[in-house]
């Protein structure tokens, strides 16, 4: 992810906001998607404002791998994710500029959420590739960008390009203020 178009820690408090819930409820979202014993990889996490939910919604046998470039981010994180009583269910990561970093978890994602971070990326090829190569056969990817940011133009050519990769399309729900779609392995 590249630094000049990285969220500042700042930032991640006010999308962490429990007023965000009104606007985009994770587990409204998420629960169609998500079973317990899952492994879910959360990109961007951020504060967790998706990671806690999903930890619960996985359940005692599943795991969250939370990925983030900023490690103030992933430490901030961790102190929530033990205050919810659901640090035992996450694993925080730390990327860079140019890779996810899941060389690891070749085929053993479930479901991975990209909420507001593609148009970060400095490389959404790579990006999709890496993706791609981490979620299992018939995995899901729910990908959202936030309106305000991205021209539905621009989220088309991201979709365009995680079909390039292999992805299929298999919906397009609505969510508040954002384009969204769910791919498919």
């Amino acid at each position: 992810m590249a630094k000049h178009h990285v969220c500042p820690v700042w930032v991640g408090y006010l999308l962490a906001s429990p007023l965000r819930k009104l606007l985009q409820n994770p587990k409204k979202i998420l629960s169609l998607y998500i079973k317990e014993g899952m492994k879910v990889l959360d990109i961007g996490s951020a504060m967790g404002f998706f990671s806690l939910p999903l930890a619960k919604m996985v359940g005692s046998e599943g795991k969250v791998i939370c990925v983030d470039l900023q490690e103030k981010m992933t430490k901030a994180l961790e102190k929530r994710a033990h205050k919810a009583g659901v640090l035992n269910r996450i694993e925080t990561r730390l990327c860079n500029e140019n890779s996810l970093g899941l060389d690891d978890l070749n085929e053993e994602i479930d479901f991975a959420l990209a909420f507001a971070i593609v148009h970060e990326v400095p490389d959404a090829n790579s990006f999709f590739f890496e993706l791609y190569q981490a979620i299992k056969p018939s995995g899901k990817v729910l990908v959202a960008e936030p309106k305000g940011r991205i021209s539905e133009n621009d989220f088309n050519k991201s979709v365009s390009i995680s079909e390039q990769n292999g992805f299929k399309v298999i919906e397009r729900p609505g969510i508040g203020r954002s384009h969204s779609v769910v791919l498919y392995k």
